[in-house]
């Protein structure tokens, strides 16, 4: 998602927008950059590489009084210099931040640039050629900021300096978070309160489409329209955005969207100073040291284990089996000889898992356990532990601990099959990334998937999912979503399955959602689907780009075919909110179910 700062007022901005770059580091840290402007002008320093290489470079008797900053995870264009942000117009009056996708960026090019010659590689650069484009045809700044938006199609957040307009900083935002944070004479940006706690705790969340004028002693807000807008700000407390709703209705629906982030900090938790994906070598050599590994989990844990074997299984060669905890603890299976056992609990405290834990223990065999909560009971009595890094999950509803199970599953398989030689035709830091960037694309989609439960699941008492292969594990994550906090009674299924009994269950109308992301059995799941449509199912077809066709009801954005679990659960868990939300379901707290099962 990158992140950004920005700082006007009466001090040295340098060292705050540095500060504040630190604290968004994990949004991203291919590259970071500044722009800070005095009555010299503007001057831009920017690095490859994390906040620290930026830090270095810039030029310690600089004082200037208002300034942007950006720390950029990569989207259009390789990380470099060249394509970190800010990026400046060719006349140099204007300099730009951005974090977002303008979908549309190469037919603006097309339409209004062809005589630009642009500098980087990204999407952004094409915002302030059009800033400055128009600005040369007559219009004033704040004109031209505002033609430029109307033309954009996407996401954005942007911050926008103008060299002959010292007194303000150009605020935008559209499907990107941005907040607008209030001082005593001075004025702050930045994409997350955190950043900015340093110099004030007082906020004004910004809404869609909304432009924002931000000078050290005022904030104008207004609409499109140009209408000014009246909002009261709030208080941010330290580290609230982690147990708190902010202004979401629901937990759930927060973390859901938090899944982009929160994938980008597992690698950069996962990575060295180097860029290198790492994990402490006694778990490696426990996993390559085993013959077998028993993953043993719960509910959408254990979902997150039928994918990780697919994971482990390819990237590092080794036989895995994925175990129900309350089955495995009273119907143990012969064992291999050299097995290690996987938990995965999100809180680290699932009675199922840990009696299984305590037996295997006694049996003298090596555990891991992968948990987002430190110092839990399955992490203090495990050998090893991996930490998921995605914060307090305080929705039932399992959504963002199940992504970065998936992601920590992967770099576990990756690190692991590269320690033994293994060498694999794509770069997983880099398709993580991509998996994070469609992950975004995917929560701006919301309305979309608020059309598709109303139009599936307004009023059916049941559901089907189908899939093949590790669609099917997916679909059984996105069945259990639904099922717990809608009510519908909804169950997944390998596609080839239905027709060996399930189908009998079909009727005129009966909602079969299908995912269709691998390419090996994309035509066998469309037949499958042709067979419950023949007994008047209702299907929605959601396919990865690439290997969509007519009538599909949504497309994913393409990431690497292995990694696709990470991004079609997202519909899936959005469909499931909406099907609640239209159903006057408690969403965060279903019934009879809690957030970690303590009991066997």
């Amino acid at each position: 998602m990158c992140g950004i700062v920005g700082f006007i007022g009466n001090n040295d901005s340098k060292e705050i927008l540095l500060k504040g770059l630190e604290k968004l580091e994990y949004r991203g840290y291919d590259s970071a950059g500044i722009a800070v402007m005095n009555e010299d002008g503007v001057q831009v320093f920017k690095e490859k590489g994390r906040i620290a290489d930026l830090r270095s470079i810039v030029e310690e008797d600089v004082l200037a009084n208002t300034g942007i900053g950006h720390t950029r995870w990569a989207t259009h264009g390789v990380p470099s210099t060249v394509n970190a942000h800010p990026h400046q117009s060719k006349t140099s009056r204007y300099t730009l931040v951005h974090n977002g996708v303008i979908e549309n960026y190469d037919l603006l090019k097309r339409e209004y640039l062809q005589d630009v010659a642009l500098e980087s590689d990204t999407d952004t650069e094409i915002i302030v050629q059009l800033i400055d484009l128009f600005a040369k045809e007559g219009l004033s700044t704040e004109e031209a900021f505002r033609k430029t938006l109307g033309l954009l199609k996407g996401s954005y957040a942007i911050a926008l300096l103008d060299e002959e307009n010292k007194e303000t900083i150009f605020v935008a935002k559209n499907k990107s978070p941005l907040l607008v944070g209030l001082g005593e004479d001075f004025n702050v940006v930045a994409s997350d309160a955190m950043a900015m706690l340093q110099v004030t705790n007082q906020y004004v969340e910004l809404m869609d489409k909304e432009i924002v004028i931000v000078q050290k002693d005022q904030v104008t807000i207004q609409n499109m329209n140009g209408e000014t807008i009246s909002r009261d700000p709030y208080t941010a407390e330290l580290d609230a955005s982690d147990i708190e709703k902010g202004t979401y209705p629901h937990y759930m629906l927060k973390e859901i969207d938090e899944q982009p982030l929160v994938t980008r900090k597992i690698i950069q938790a996962y990575q060295n100073d180097s860029g290198k994906l790492t994990i402490d070598e006694e778990i490696i050599s426990a996993v390559n040291e085993s013959d077998r590994i028993y993953i043993v989990a719960a509910g959408t844990s254990y979902h997150a284990g039928l994918v990780g074997k697919q994971f482990i299984e390819k990237l590092a060669k080794i036989p895995v089996e994925v175990h129900i905890a309350s089955e495995f603890g009273y119907n143990m299976p012969i064992l291999s000889e050299k097995p290690l056992f996987i938990f995965i609990s999100q809180s680290g405290e699932t009675a199922d898992s840990r009696a299984v834990l305590v037996n295997v223990t006694k049996l003298g065999y090596k555990t891991l356990t992968v948990t987002n909560v430190p110092g839990s009971t399955l992490s203090r009595e495990a050998d090893y532990t991996l930490l998921l890094h995605a914060g307090p999950e305080i929705a039932v509803a399992s959504t963002k601990a199940y992504t970065a199970q998936l992601a920590v599953l992967a770099i576990l398989a990756e690190v692991a099959g590269a320690s033994k030689g293994f060498k694999h035709e794509f770069d997983l830091v880099q398709e993580l990334g991509i998996v994070a960037n469609g992950m975004e694309v995917l929560c701006n989609a919301k309305e979309e998937f608020e059309d598709i439960a109303r139009s599936f699941l307004s009023t059916t008492r049941n559901a089907f999912f189908i899939g093949r292969g590790i669609d099917y594990y997916v679909g059984l994550e996105g069945s259990l979503k639904l099922k717990e906090i809608s009510y519908i009674q909804a169950e997944g299924f390998a596609g080839g399955e239905l027709k060996h009994g399930t189908i009998a269950l079909i009727e005129n109308g009966t909602p079969i959602i299908a995912l269709a992301t691998q390419e090996s059995v994309n035509l066998s799941i469309r037949g499958n689907v042709k067979e419950v449509v023949a007994r008047g199912a209702n299907p929605c077809i959601i396919s990865m780009k690439g290997l969509e066709m007519d009538g599909d009801t949504f497309i994913i954005p393409e990431v690497h075919e292995l990694l696709t679990p990470l991004i079609s659960v997202i519909p899936l868990q959005l469909i499931a909110y909406y099907a609640a939300l239209h159903r006057d379901c408690d969403v965060d707290k279903p019934r009879n179910l809690a957030k970690s099962v303590t009991v066997e």
